[in-house]
């Protein structure tokens, strides 16, 4: 999208946030992420720093400019909703190279050279709304030198970005990729220690091994026993830190909910009971529909016979079912598309994920509060982000798209606020390095 076919109200085109005023908006819909219901007729007054004001009354005069007595601009046919809060992905890959011997190659690239490319990423990911990013590990230190390059102050534009280094995992086993081997520390509680010490916001623990696609199922048992997962979580939430699991097949979520993880990410196979379970202790399900959607729609790209195929698709739509009835029975879910696995770009495949969680039986207004409040709410981020209400960062989309009617609207024109700064124009998915 370009900015051409998007109207700016005019106090965005030059905000008087951006030199530290605030700006008053009425906008006909606001959706604050806390919830899934909308407010409707809603002033919203926000400056560089923070969300000032959000309510269906006017502002007081103390929130607002000296003498300012009617909003800045008025908004009706918009619609305004948090920055989209990216929970899990790799930054240092490029999940949009298709190719294989490609994809091999980039892994070979030095750390220098993978920084460099997952950099030039982070101001496309903000024009597509998305305002904050989980990366999920990376042996390389990418994540972690973007986190640090945000918090620094001084780095150009970019999300907001929390990393745990290198993922946890044992020596032979899945996951050299984008962890580092627990055995090379000696100990667990040495190994957390050391992430600790390099700066990792969380502890990214990989539980299990991975989907065996040939026969639609987990077949090796799970990477990390119970024992040793709660051992984890204790170690990590010693040092004040969450863990993220890595997890799929019915052995390795009782582990990881027996252990308590804040987190379970991907949780193919995961049951009605083990969902109840998670619920009830508030773990946050992190489903990723996206590279298992990959691997269905180019099947035969792919090499994947009929029978193969068939089995993903028969595990996607479990998923789907199991995604519903978590919503039902009130699981903290919260969007994340694995961006950097083969075939989900960064940014266009996040979008790609709310749309196949809403097509897996979700709302929209469900979807987007798990790209939002919900993860806000629950994962620890260092800075009030995903949610629109008094005090919070002031991150924000608006748009004239019905994108509570459906978020493939998400890719439409849009506003985008960023601590005072305006972005615009989207971005291309036909272009390289996503």
């Amino acid at each position: 999208m370009s900015a051409s076919t998007l109207a700016i109200p005019t106090p965005l085109t030059d905000p008087v946030a951006s030199r530290g005023e605030p700006v008053w908006l009425h906008v006909g819909t606001l959706f604050d992420g806390a919830s899934t219901s909308a407010i409707h007729e809603a002033h919203f007054v926000f400056d560089r720093a923070r969300i000032r004001f959000v309510g269906t009354n006017e502002p007081s005069p103390a929130l607002v400019r000296a003498g300012q007595r009617e909003p800045d601009a008025v908004l009706r046919n918009h619609t305004l909703l948090p920055g989209l809060i990216e929970a899990h992905a790799h930054l240092f890959l490029e999940g949009g190279e298709e190719k294989p011997e490609r994809r091999a190659e980039t892994l070979q690239q030095s750390d220098e050279v993978l920084l460099a490319h997952a950099t030039a990423r982070l101001p496309r990911l903000l024009r597509l709304g998305i305002t904050a990013v989980r990366d999920a590990g990376d042996k390389n230190q990418v994540g972690l030198a973007l986190q640090r390059r945000y918090r620094s102050g001084s780095a150009p534009a970019m999300p907001y970005v929390d990393s745990p280094g290198a993922a946890l995992h044992h020596q032979g086993r899945y996951g050299s990729f984008m962890g580092g081997a627990i055995e090379a520390h000696g100990s667990l509680e040495a190994a957390i220690a050391a992430r600790v010490a390099a700066g990792a916001h969380r502890i990214k623990l990989l539980a299990t091994g991975i989907i065996n696609f040939e026969q639609g199922r987990v077949t090796s048992k799970p990477q990390m026993p119970v024992e040793e997962l709660i051992r984890a979580v204790g170690v990590a939430r010693g040092h004040g830190r969450q863990t993220f699991a890595h997890c799929s097949g019915h052995d390795g979520v009782t582990n990881c909910i027996d252990a308590r993880v804040d987190s379970i990410e991907h949780g193919f196979f995961v049951d009605d009971e083990q969902l109840k379970r998670m619920r009830d202790m508030d773990i946050a399900w992190v489903p990723t529909f996206a590279p298992v959607q990959y691997q269905v729609d180019r099947a035969s790209e792919l090499g994947w016979s009929d029978v193969v195929r068939a089995n993903l698709q028969r595990i996607l739509d479990q998923h789907a079912e199991r995604l519903c009835r978590a919503a039902q029975i009130g699981v903290r879910i919260v969007a994340g598309s694995d961006a950097g696995s083969h075939g989900v770009p960064h940014g266009h495949g996040f979008l790609r994920e709310l749309e196949l969680m809403e097509r897996a039986g979700l709302s929209a207004a469900q979807v987007l509060r798990a790209a939002t409040g919900a993860g806000g709410e629950r994962l620890g981020f260092a800075e009030p982000i995903g949610v629109l209400r008094s005090g919070a960062k002031p991150r924000f989309v608006l748009t004239e798209a019905p994108v509570l009617t459906s978020t493939r609207h998400l890719r439409s024109p849009a506003i985008v606020g960023f601590d005072g700064c305006i972005y615009t124009g989207g971005d291309n998915p036909a272009q390289p390095g996503m």
